[in-house]
């Protein structure tokens, strides 16, 4: 489950209540890892994909965290600590940007990340 996805999930519980004078950033790893789970009939979304990520992302008022070249270079060096290929750029991004990661999955940890949650 990536970033948006477990946002999504928390924030609808009302468990998560992000601070307004954060900027908040989804990493297309997110909304690419949600759509490949639509495809593969792990999730199921009550409106079209593209609604839900305007929804979601635009009118939270979140913005987009392109994958950067150096994201990626990141990548090459990352221990294989965790093997999701999305998880693995999420912790990419947040060392690379040395920001904070949203995320529930403890083993994300082993990275050295500030993991919220």
């Amino acid at each position: 489950m990536g970033l948006l996805e477990r946002f999504q999930v928390e924030h609808h519980r009302g468990t998560t209540h992000p601070d307004p004078t954060n900027r908040v950033l989804v990493s297309p790893a997110s909304y690419w890892e949600i759509a490949i789970k639509i495809k593969t009939s792990k999730l199921v979304l009550r409106e079209p994909f593209l609604d839900f990520a305007q929804h979601a992302i635009h009118d939270n008022g979140f913005s987009i965290l392109p994958i950067e070249p150096a994201h990626c270079d990141r990548l090459t060096t990352l221990p294989f600590h965790h093997r999701d290929p999305f998880d693995r750029l999420l912790i990419a991004q947040a060392l690379t940007e040395n920001w904070p990661l949203l995320s529930i999955d403890p083993a994300l940890d082993a990275y050295g990340i500030q993991r919220l949650w």
